[in-house]
Formats: C-alpha cells, sequence, structure tokens
C-alpha cells in the first residue's frame, strides 16, 4: 500500500497524460504548434485541471526501442517538475530527429516547459 502511494505522489499519474488518441488527433489538428529548439509543442489551453503530456516518438527518431523509451523518461522526468506552473493546458511533444536522452537535453526541456507556462494557449 506504501508503495501505491509514493507512486501517485511522485509519478506522472493518469490524470497527468494523455492517453486516448482522439486526444493526440484533436492536439495535432486543432492545437497551437511550436518549435523551440528543434522540439515540436503542440498546445491546448483547457477550462481546468492539470497540465496533460502527450509524447510522440516514431522508429524515425530512434531505431531501438530502449533509446526511444529514454528519450521518453526524458520528456516526462522534465515535464513532472515542471507541470505545477503550467496551468491547465495539454501538451504534445515532438522531440528532434537524433535527439540524445542526456543531462543537457533534460535541462532543456524543463526551460522549455517554463516558457511554454509563461504563454497562454488557446
Amino acid at each position: 500500500m506504501l508503495v501505491e502511494s509514493k507512486r501517485a505522489r511522485f509519478g506522472l499519474g493518469a490524470g497527468k497524460r494523455l492517453a486516448g488518441k482522439a486526444d493526440f488527433e484533436r492536439l495535432l489538428r486543432e492545437g497551437t504548434r511550436r518549435n523551440r529548439s528543434g522540439y515540436t509543442f503542440y498546445t491546448s489551453a483547457r477550462a481546468d485541471g492539470p497540465a496533460r503530456l502527450g509524447i510522440l516518438i516514431t522508429r524515425r527518431h530512434a531505431a531501438r526501442a530502449t533509446v526511444r523509451n529514454r528519450l521518453k523518461r526524458c520528456i516526462r522526468e522534465a515535464f513532472r517538475l515542471e507541470h505545477g506552473s503550467l496551468g491547465a493546458v495539454d501538451i504534445l511533444v515532438r522531440p528532434p530527429l537524433g535527439a540524445r536522452p542526456n543531462a543537457a537535453m533534460l535541462l532543456r526541456l524543463r526551460n522549455l516547459f517554463s516558457d511554454l507556462g509563461g504563454v497562454r494557449t488557446g
């Protein structure tokens, strides 16, 4: 029981993720597109609730699944650290092709997410 509460407190729970295909398609079709440092962000404001994250990574980004998974982990961690300042917004992230997960990527993403928090989307 203690492990579950720890995950809910420190993890990226279901309420902070875009999981449905319809949400991804809506953001791709109707969201505001921003390109920053090679990353593409599709954003859409919501009435209330926490910021939600979706990640779009294909085999073109990295052929090996382990690298794709590390990219996703890095994006999720940067979002987790910055989601409190984002407000009620849905964000879909597409990293640049050839990006490699490392500490510099995490720092760059944190800065990009904090910049997105200052901009109202709609």
